[in-house]
């Protein structure tokens, strides 16, 4: 503990407040506080600040906690899938030649310190800039709340394929293979029933924090001497719990440690090197692919039959360049590939990447709604299972969001209704269990534009819409969504927090329930005694 104490330098609180107050200038002007962390390290960089081993320790504990909650919320089924692995596949080696050609061509042109490269350095180069961002896109949809969306589901499991690439390669850059204890690991496919049953004796506070902390770690470290790849570690402990009752609860604790971790993470990339002119220029060149990457992603999801929305938003989440890229670029320098200049023309271009898609993917729903009709002439017309066209006739109450709010709310109302009530969520092991309790739920985003796109339903049928989503974001675009379409029911809406009701009153929403100061039981009791009597003689009235 006293070495680590040590390792910090008086100025690291400094570089962190710095970062602090250049995240909050970019929140004010309606761009993720991530792109403030970056711009915070360049600017620090240029005053000569650098990085050191705190930071840099910081930055790693932030990825591997990243990867262990991205584990929780992944099923391993689902990277079966073609629209994951194939995707993944033909985007990599598409991106590998395109990018190949664009370097020797530089190369012949005799452009900058592209001239003279060779085809080896060249394939290297376009293998490092093939990756995209885990934590850049992972971070983008979580602040969207869009991390068990469908398509969100389908980033992870992209980005969960590339890490299995990763991981071969640094296996064969370090000329070594994992050794034969590597074996042994197969020993946690029984022995997550033991991890699973000490998820539930730790209870709720300090013990799952601390329970969350050991296997993250702990699973990093034990995949690190079997000679595997420590951040594969975490994200497979993760994964190991990720059908658990309690897995997204454990996520949703560590979630503001990795937070403030992965501020270091953003301000080591910006620390990571000054750039000369021609570093600077270069990187610039090799931004020029981006837009390729980008397009190319949207081709292949769109004919792997994912809708032109989830395709446009999952495109631009996942269009950039890795910070895999630095440690591929790193590695070809300590073996003598490349020069070391290289370094420092991958840092400048990953952290462009982030700076443009930023402002980007915060308007990637203004852009969709832009060139919708566009977009959508490259959908396929057959759709993936769960994506079919919905119909709600028959159905005189609609609950978005089947937590525990939404469930109590469905079955409180169940009698009243006839059973005439249907379920929406974005979550498909919520909807497996749902199903399995006899409940009428269905796979589906509320603040998704297509979502709607898929309504075949007479408008009168709904007299009642409860929107109890867990993320205030995504209840206001729901809300949005329903007004839009001039639906005649009554829209009730659930609130985490008191500033959050006059937020939804104003957006349109007949009345809004604070979920602490009542249960789902309670809201559904609220509902029938104020809107829903008025509702089933609207009912009987149109019978």
């Amino acid at each position: 503990m006293e070495d680590f104490l040590i390792s910090i330098n008086y100025r690291d609180p400094a570089w962190i407040a710095v970062a602090f107050l250049f995240g909050l200038l970019f929140k004010q002007i309606k761009l993720p506080p991530m792109v403030g962390f970056l711009f915070a390290g360049f600017i620090l960089h240029i005053l000569g600040a650098q990085g050191d081993d705190f930071l840099n320790a910081v930055a790693d504990l932030g990825v591997t906690l990243l990867l262990f909650t991205i584990g929780l919320k992944l099923r391993l089924k689902n990277l079966l899938k073609t629209e994951i692995w194939a995707t993944t596949g033909f985007h990599m080696i598409g991106s590998i030649f395109v990018t190949l050609g664009l370097i020797l061509l530089l190369s012949t042109a005799g452009i900058l310190i592209f001239d003279g490269i060779d085809l080896s350095t060249a394939l290297i180069l376009a293998f490092a800039l093939s990756f995209s961002s885990t934590v850049f896109a992972i971070k983008t949809m979580e602040d969207r709340g869009a991390l068990t969306s469908r398509y969100g589901q389908i980033s992870m499991g992209i980005l969960v394929m590339q890490d299995i690439v990763a991981v071969c390669f640094l296996a064969i850059s370090a000329g070594k293979v994992p050794s034969i204890w590597a074996l042994a690991l197969l020993a946690l496919i029984p022995g997550r029933h033991l991890l699973a049953k000490l998820l539930e004796l730790s209870g709720h506070k300090e013990l799952l924090i601390i329970y969350g902390f050991v296997l993250a770690l702990g699973g990093a470290a034990l995949f690190e001497m079997v000679g595997m790849k420590g951040d594969l570690g975490a994200l497979v402990f993760g994964m190991l719990l990720g059908g658990h009752k309690k897995g997204k609860e454990l996520a949703g604790t560590l979630m503001s440690f990795k937070d403030v971790f992965l501020v270091c993470f953003f301000l080591t990339i910006g620390l990571t090197g000054l750039p000369t002119w021609a570093t600077a220029a270069a990187a610039a060149l090799l931004l020029l692919l981006i837009p390729f990457k980008t397009v190319l992603f949207y081709g292949l999801l769109t004919k792997f039959r994912v809708r032109a929305r989830g395709s446009t938003l999952a495109s631009i989440s996942l269009g950039n360049y890795s910070e895999f890229g630095l440690i591929v670029i790193a590695i070809a320098i300590n073996s003598g590939w490349l020069d070391t200049q290289w370094l420092t023309v991958m840092a400048v271009a990953l952290s462009a990447s982030f700076v443009l898609a930023s402002p980007i993917s915060v308007q990637a729903d203004h852009f969709y709604a832009k060139y919708r009709n566009t977009l959508r002439r490259f959908e396929s017309q057959k759709r993936l299972p769960g994506d079919e066209n919905i119909s709600l006739n028959g159905h005189h109450v609609l609950i978005f969001g089947m937590g525990r709010v939404g469930s109590a709310a469905y079955d409180e109302l169940y009698n009243d209704v006839d059973g005439q009530i249907l379920g929406v969520d974005l979550d498909q092991s919520v909807i497996e269990k749902h199903i399995h309790h006899g409940r009428n739920v269905i796979l589906g985003d509320a603040s998704n534009p297509e979502f709607w796109s898929r309504m075949e339903h007479n408008e009168s049928d709904i007299k009642l819409i409860l929107l109890a989503m867990p993320n205030h974001d995504a209840n206001l675009r729901a809300a949005q969504q329903l007004l839009d379409r001039n639906l005649n029911g009554k829209i009730v809406a659930t609130a985490k927090y008191k500033d959050e009701v006059p937020e939804l009153l104003e957006a349109g929403i007949d009345e809004v329930f604070n979920i602490y100061d009542e249960a789902g039981s309670g809201v559904a009791n609220h509902m029938k005694s104020n809107l829903l009597l008025q509702s089933q003689t609207n009912i009987e009235t149109s019978s």
